[in-house]
């Protein structure tokens, strides 16, 4: 049984889909929550479905905030654009609107991904606490990693290690990747989506 969120999002898309392009924007643009074009890939609540999109329920909303602005900049590009795509529509108001909904909804659970055991030993020996504290749950001024998916932690580090993803504090976890092999980035993934995160 599909959750809430989930129904709401493919009702959306199927209602999209079928009105035609021009229409879609009318729909989007005639007094819909900005939230609702996010939702379109990361979920109604930010409990993506799909690994291949971040959960943004209740992550941090300076967060969320920096990375908005890190793809309207051009700084933080992804896969096929869509991102960049998106926030150029979204108008100065719906910033807010968009951090404010997605920061405010419930935690989402932990992912169990098998032996984490592995992932915590290398978490630790790279040094990852430091920052992002032993649980990944860090200080007021860095993202939640605990209970995100793990394909994508993983996908995220690599592109850090491999210079795909760009940033001062990117550039500071650089060296600190660079030590690791993508099996060792998969077992710390596994371990990082395990964890539930503190409040």
């Amino acid at each position: 049984m599909q959750r809430p969120d989930v129904r709401a999002a493919l009702a959306l898309i199927v209602i999209l889909m079928s009105a035609g392009p021009a229409a879609a924007d009318s729909l989007l643009d005639d007094g819909a929550p900005a939230y609702e074009r996010c939702a379109l890939c990361h979920g109604l609540s930010g409990d993506s479905a799909r690994d291949r999109f971040p959960k943004l329920a209740g992550q941090r909303p300076d967060y969320i905030r920096a990375q908005i602005g890190a793809f309207l900049s051009g700084q933080r590009t992804n896969d096929r654009g869509q991102m960049a795509a998106v926030v150029t529509e979204l108008k100065p108001g719906d910033i807010a609107e968009v951090v404010g909904w997605f920061s405010s909804q419930p935690h989402p659970e932990p992912v169990p991904a098998g032996d984490t055991e592995t992932g915590q030993i290398a978490y630790l020996s790279a040094g990852c606490e430091e920052c992002h504290d032993e649980r990944a749950a860090g200080p007021e001024n860095i993202p939640y990693l605990a209970s995100q998916h793990p394909a994508y932690l993983a996908k995220q580090m690599r592109d850090m290690r491999d210079g795909r993803r760009d940033g001062a504090a990117i550039d500071a976890m650089r060296a600190q990747l660079s030590k690791l092999s993508d099996a060792d980035l998969n077992a710390i993934a596994a371990y990082l989506a395990a964890q539930g995160r503190t409040q």
